[in-house]
């Protein structure tokens, strides 16, 4: 089943497991989502059939990490109605408009009003008390200068924080620390985060507007969030900083972990998007399956790419909004064609499966 816009990449666990088992929802124990920032938008109408209809069927609880504006994804799953959810966090974020050169208090003053949008009046309180999805989501605490807030400080620790990344991702746990909060009651996500001094934390009322805030709080750009409890002490960024795309090879669940992301590129680390050889091999992950935009998909768009940070400084306010909808609009296709392989006679038609050559020379490799 030749497809033109949605790539299906499935480990080998997992390719085995759908084609005896078909496209049962049960078959998931995790479901990730990068950070990315506006890249989310091409994934929007994906997300809505995922966690709308096919996620919607299980009748067990699913993790759910993810970190930036994964994790505020994830929140609209958490939800009663996740459709309604991402209609109201789409229309808040295509919304945002800034002064000429806004500065991070007012980033994020907008950031915080997307989330009082996507919640509505009682969301904090329905999505902490969703048995089905339990959210985890990812914060990178600051160790040292990184705590400054802004300046030569910041700038400082976030130089010297790339340079060591790029010499050993391990040297990158100097300068942050990985703080997990997640819904009320036990972590329980099926990855092995031992590195990076991972803390765990619970969510409550109090604190998940502010966690998510800082998830998705790209030094410079956005104040970050101070000393957020249950948590260590400190300032919070972005989680990306540590798990931009998370690291495949950390999943140790029964099931098979389900993946929307935005290409077949996966990076452990924020820095890490800089050093093409830290690219994480896909295959590492016997039970993962990646649903992304095909790349001819991506080079028909109006520029060429999906929507990204860059927009803002790009383009004027009503052009963005323009191509920010037409992507918006044709990204329908990936949801339309996933709803058809999840219908097809042959549940891998079209689909990649990866093996040990996947990611060498030939990435990617020939559809099934």
């Amino acid at each position: 089943m030749p497809r033109r816009a949605l790539a299906v990449y499935l480990g080998r666990e997992a390719a085995r497991r759908i084609a005896e088992q078909g496209w049962s929802p049960e078959l998931f124990d995790l479901l990730l989502g990068a950070s990315g920032g506006a890249k989310w938008l091409i994934l929007g109408h994906l997300d809505r059939l995922l966690f709308g209809d096919f996620l919607a069927r299980r009748q067990r609880p699913l993790a759910a990490i993810g970190s930036s504006i994964g994790s505020w994804r994830h929140a609209c799953l958490a939800l009663p109605d996740p459709v309604a959810a991402i209609d109201r966090f789409e229309a808040a974020y295509l919304e945002q408009h800034y002064t000429r050169k806004p500065g991070a208090a007012e980033v994020s003053e907008v950031s915080r009003g997307i989330l009082d949008r996507l919640f509505g009046e009682d969301g904090v309180a329905q999505a902490l008390g969703n048995r089905r999805v339990d959210m985890h989501i990812v914060t990178a605490r600051a160790r040292g200068v990184a705590g400054a807030s802004s300046g030569a400080m910041l700038d400082a620790a976030m130089g010297s924080a790339a340079l060591g990344n790029s010499i050993s991702r391990r040297l990158l746990r100097t300068h942050f620390q990985r703080v997990v909060f997640h819904s009320p009651g036990e972590a329980r996500v099926p990855l092995s985060l031992h590195d990076f001094d991972t803390v765990y934390g619970a969510l409550d009322e109090h604190n998940l507007k502010a966690v998510l805030h800082a998830s998705g709080s790209i030094p410079f750009v956005l104040s970050g969030e101070r000393d957020i409890p249950p948590g260590p002490a400190g300032q919070y960024w972005d989680g990306g900083i540590i798990d931009y795309h998370f690291d495949l090879a950390q999943y140790r669940g029964a099931g098979l972990a389900l993946y929307p992301h935005f290409s077949a590129r996966v990076f452990p680390g924020w820095f890490d998007k800089f050093l093409p050889w830290r690219s994480t091999a896909l295959h590492r992950c016997d039970n993962l399956v990646l649903l992304c935009p095909r790349p001819e998909f991506i080079a028909d768009l109006p520029q060429g790419k999906i929507p990204d940070r860059s927009d803002f400084t790009r383009m004027p306010h009503e052009e963005r909004l323009r191509y920010w909808r037409t992507c918006i609009e044709r990204s329908r296709v990936l949801a339309e064609e996933f709803a058809e392989l999840l219908q097809a006679p042959d549940p891998l038609a079209g689909t990649v499966v990866l093996d040990q050559e996947s990611s060498g020379a030939n990435w990617p490799p020939a559809r099934r």
